[in-house]
């Protein structure tokens, strides 16, 4: 009896993909949290090192994880996942963009 329940835009990666997932994840979680608990580092260099490590971060998730990629059976994964973040990003400018007006009227 087969238990193949891959239906159609269902990717399922195998260990070898997870193995390089899990072990990349390992070491972008790692390095910031090494720079900043040896310390030593200017500000800059570990908000930087920290930001570049999240995005790293990021996109081996959508990879090796959820396998986010170009095939034809994830575009419209690929298509809802670019819609939430930019209506987040436009959510956050947005928010942003009143706050700091308002700010600047309350202070006139």
């Amino acid at each position: 009896m087969s238990h193949d329940h891959n239906s159609a835009g269902a990717a399922h990666g195998n260990t070898k993909q997870y193995t390089i997932g899990f072990i990349l994840s390992i070491v972008l979680t790692i390095i910031p949290f090494g720079m900043v608990m040896a310390g030593g580092f200017g500000r800059g260099l570990v908000i930087a090192t920290i930001a570049i490590t999240a995005v790293a971060q990021i996109l081996v998730q959508l990879i090796y994880f959820l396998h986010m990629n170009s095939s034809s059976e994830q575009r419209w994964n690929v298509i809802a996942f670019i819609y939430t973040i930019l209506t987040v990003a436009i959510l956050l400018v947005g928010s942003v963009w009143i706050m700091n007006y308002l700010h600047y009227n309350m202070m006139i």
